[in-house]
């Protein structure tokens, strides 16, 4: 293991966070041409334009160089889909950390489930990894989920022991930096639709509270996926901070769809804060006039 050698990356300010991993579902052509049209997206839409979106996408490993390239001029942020324990040596087939930062990437996804279930990743290596990542100044997507439909009581306090043990390399080499935590429930990963709003909200709140006490991990942030697509983010009511979107997004169109939610609560939720403030400075002056009385 070497020092860190990079300053992590400052946490997003944007109200809403809005991902899209391609997995392995995409040629080489269409991963450039699905690219480019979200690039152009990114460029004319207002969301990602005014700051009100931070817009990533996570392409396979062949195509982050030419992504980054389609990328230029936006605000886009390129995650890679894994990155190595190590940062350098004989480890056939792995990229690491090292690289991926020098590239370009600002994220590297960690701990999917389907890294978990296909090739045997346990909480040691999820760590290791998540370790890598801040050692590097890349923000680890971290993906956390409950296996089994359950409360949101337990199913936060799952999630939250997930995060923990993902931490723990990370926290004893003293490495900082923030989060972008990707709650997918894993009975919902691949459904007809997702987890219910309710069960969603409850467990995000959970998440962002344990978040919240830890000090080293300031501006992390969590998303949700698992079936997540167009609607979902006007159905959770601006409550959670984002979504964490796969098929559902191979159309870019759909992208577009959900920028379009995410400006439209942005703006509701801004004049239900202004009201808010307003309400808050009237009775203030009120307690004043009535103390001068």
């Amino acid at each position: 293991m070497s020092d860190p050698v990079t300053a992590p990356v400052r946490p997003s300010s944007a109200r809403f966070t809005i991902g899209v991993s391609l997995k392995m579902y995409f040629s080489h052509a269409r991963t450039l041409a699905w690219s480019t049209e979200v690039a152009e997206i990114a460029r004319r839409h207002p969301a990602v334009r005014r700051g009100v979106v931070d817009l990533f996408v996570v392409p396979t490993f062949p195509s982050l160089v030419p992504v980054q390239e389609a990328l230029a001029g936006t605000s886009v942020r390129l995650g890679a889909q894994d990155l190595a324990t190590d940062d350098s040596g004989a480890f056939t087939g792995e990229v690491s950390g090292a690289e991926l930062a020098e590239i370009g990437c600002t994220l590297a996804e960690i701990g999917h489930a389907e890294r978990r279930t296909l090739f045997h990743e346990d909480d040691a290596v999820v760590a290791a990894k998540t370790a890598a990542a801040l050692r590097h100044g890349i923000t680890p997507l971290l993906c956390v989920g409950e296996a089994d439909e359950t409360s949101p009581a337990l199913a936060a306090l799952e999630v939250t022991q997930q995060i923990d043990l993902a931490l723990a390399a990370a926290d004893e080499a003293g490495f900082l930096g923030p989060l972008v935590v990707a709650y997918e429930p894993l009975w919902a990963i691949g459904a007809p639709v997702p987890a219910s709003a309710g069960h969603i909200t409850a467990v995000v709140a959970a998440v962002e509270d344990h978040l919240a006490g830890l000090p080293d991990r300031a501006g992390s942030r969590v998303i949700y996926g698992g079936s997540a697509g167009p609607g979902l983010l006007t159905g959770l009511g601006g409550q959670v901070r984002g979504l964490f979107l796969g098929r559902f997004a191979h159309d870019a169109s759909a992208v577009e769809r959900i920028l379009d939610e995410a400006l439209a609560l942005d703006e509701s939720l801004a004049l239900d804060e202004t009201s808010a403030l307003d309400e808050t400075s009237a009775a203030d002056a009120a307690r004043r006039d009535g103390a001068t009385s």
